[in-house]
C-alpha cells in the first residue's frame, strides 16, 4: 500500500467511496451523494494552505483517504483543522485506515501552521474511537442526538489531538 498526496485522477474513487458512506452510513451526516462537481470543489480546496489530502493506494487502486479541512470559518480557528478518513467498504479492517492516520498525523505535526486536530465521530464507532485513541486523540465530549438519519437520532463524540 501507498499512502500518497491525492490527485484528479483519484476522485472517481474518492467520489464513490464517500457516497458509499453517505447511503449506507452514518460516519457522515450527509444525506444525498455528492456530484463530481460537489466533490471537485472539495478536492480543489485541499493540498493547499494547511489542508492536505491523502489517499491510500493499492495495485493502482485509490481505496481510501485521509483530509484535514478548515475546522471553522473565523479566522481565530486556522491552526485547528478537522480530520476526515473514510476506506472503500471492500478494504476495510485491513489497516487502511491505521496507515492513512499515521500519515496525515505526521503530516499534521511537521508543519508549523496546525495546533489541533479535532475528529467529530458518530456514536457507536467504536472501531473509530479506538483507532484515535490509539494515535492519542482525547475525548473532549459528546453531543446527544444531534443528527437524524435512516430513522434513528445519532450522537457524536468530539476528539482532539493538540500536535
Amino acid at each position: 500500500m501507498v499512502i500518497r498526496k491525492a490527485e484528479e485522477r483519484d476522485m472517481e474513487a474518492l467520489l464513490s467511496i464517500y457516497n458509499y458512506e453517505v447511503e449506507h452510513g452514518v460516519a457522515t451526516f450527509d444525506l444525498n451523494p455528492k456530484s463530481m462537481e460537489e466533490r471537485m470543489e472539495w478536492f480543489y480546496a485541499h493540498n493547499v494552505d494547511n489542508h492536505p489530502l491523502l489517499t491510500a493506494e493499492l495495485d493502482g487502486r485509490a481505496v481510501g483517504y485521509a483530509s484535514l479541512s478548515p475546522y471553522r470559518d473565523k479566522e481565530a480557528y486556522r491552526e485547528t483543522v478537522e480530520l476526515s478518513v473514510y476506506v472503500d467498504p471492500e478494504f476495510r479492517r485491513r489497516g487502511v485506515a491505521r496507515e492513512l492516520m499515521a500519515a496525515i498525523i505526521k503530516e499534521a505535526r511537521e508543519r508549523q501552521d496546525i495546533h489541533t486536530v479535532i475528529s467529530v465521530i458518530t456514536g457507536g464507532n467504536e472501531a473509530s474511537i479506538r483507532l484515535h485513541q490509539a494515535f492519542g486523540f482525547v475525548h473532549c465530549g459528546t453531543m446527544r442526538e444531534v443528527g437524524s438519519k435512516f430513522g434513528r437520532l445519532l450522537d457524536i463524540d468530539n476528539f482532539q489531538l493538540m500536535v
